[in-house]
């Protein structure tokens, strides 16, 4: 009985401690979520975690104030800034592995940040049918299947074909290959702009690079007349001694941007390699006055490089006007290091 009497006693302890315990646990008993050797309870512990997430959160609502006068870190960041939200399950998985509540609450800080920049891009946002397709591609000097490439554009339907890095060993296969479908064309330096509608005012926009990489041309479209522009601005690279150098890219897309502004035209397209992403803040010269298909009309980030593995949008489709995407897209890969990208625009007033 004395025996019982103990085990009755010890059992009413273990009762009253776990009831406790109960008590003290905190909100959903977090607080106790795991006590580690040195007694540190879920809020204390994952303090490292926890600022790595905060640094996370403060470059996606910052992005705009880390300079570009290092090695153009803020360009560099902006064109691959989707990604920083890969920081977020890395920093999930660490945390409860370390089973620190204080982590887990720091990380919502860049999943609502992430969601508020990108959420929107998830979604399919597609407005039905429209007028006529565009399609814009660097088809790349070192292109390994020009037939496939020629075969693919033909394929997509578009009424409107721009294309930039036409090496001159190539340039006679595009002619050759897409004459039956696109009877008219203009080439200017190494872009070109292949139509089912006439092509007029075909003109060079000085990029201020001592080369030719972009004109203006006059679509007539059979609701009217439409500017087209095809570029292709300079490469960015990285480099050891300079960093991410975009400074060449950053003069032509000014001067891109200013031949834009001064448009006669109501009815504006831009169809190009850009060498940058709509976030990127020296590209702004370009999109604060036009409008992405993709943004407007796409479903997901349409990244269109590198082809194998893409990770940015690069090449892209814009507008201005009356011109109203209603769809947005990618095209299946060929021999070229980028995806091609299309567009499908309603006439709008």
């Amino acid at each position: 009985m004395a025996q019982a009497d103990s085990t009755d006693r010890t059992a009413d302890a273990g009762g009253t401690d776990t009831a406790r315990s109960g008590r003290s646990g905190g909100f959903l008993g977090l607080r106790d979520w795991g006590r580690d050797a040195r007694g540190s309870n879920t809020w204390r512990r994952g303090l490292v975690i926890a600022v790595l997430a905060v640094v996370t959160a403060v470059l996606l609502a910052f992005h705009a104030e880390v300079p570009n006068s290092v090695g153009n870190l803020g360009s560099l960041l902006e064109t691959f800034l989707p990604w920083v939200g890969l920081a977020v399950p890395v920093l999930l998985v660490a945390a409860l592995l370390r089973r620190s509540a204080t982590a887990l609450t720091a990380l919502l800080l860049p999943v609502a940040l992430w969601a508020n920049l990108f959420g929107g891009q998830l979604t399919d946002k597609s407005g039905g049918k429209g007028d006529w397709t565009v399609v814009s591609h660097n088809v790349a000097a070192e292109n390994t299947d020009v037939p496939g490439t020629i075969r693919g554009l033909v394929a997509s339907g578009a009424q409107i074909v721009a294309l930039e890095e036409l090496a001159g060993g190539h340039l006679r296969a595009y002619e050759t290959g897409l004459a039956d479908a696109y009877p008219y064309h203009a080439v200017e330096g190494t872009v070109g702009l292949w139509s089912k509608y006439p092509i007029s005012g075909v003109s060079p926009v000085d990029l201020r690079m001592g080369w030719t990489r972009a004109f203006r041309a006059q679509v007539a479209t059979p609701q009217g007349p439409v500017a087209v522009y095809v570029a292709h601005l300079p490469s960015v690279r990285l480099k050891a001694e300079g960093g991410f150098t975009v400074d060449q890219r950053d003069v032509s897309a000014q001067a891109l941007g200013n031949a834009i502004q001064a448009e006669r035209l109501s009815r504006v397209l831009l169809l190009g390699d850009l060498n940058g992403t709509m976030n990127d803040r020296s590209l702004a010269p370009v999109t604060s006055q036009m409008r992405s298909a993709q943004g407007a009309a796409g479903d997901g980030f349409g990244f269109s490089w590198p082809a194998a593995f893409p990770m940015a949008r690069i090449d892209q489709i814009m507008s201005k006007g009356g011109l109203q995407p209603v769809d947005s897209r990618t095209l299946p890969r060929d021999g070229s290091d980028h995806l091609a990208v299309a567009a499908t625009y309603r006439y709008g007033s």
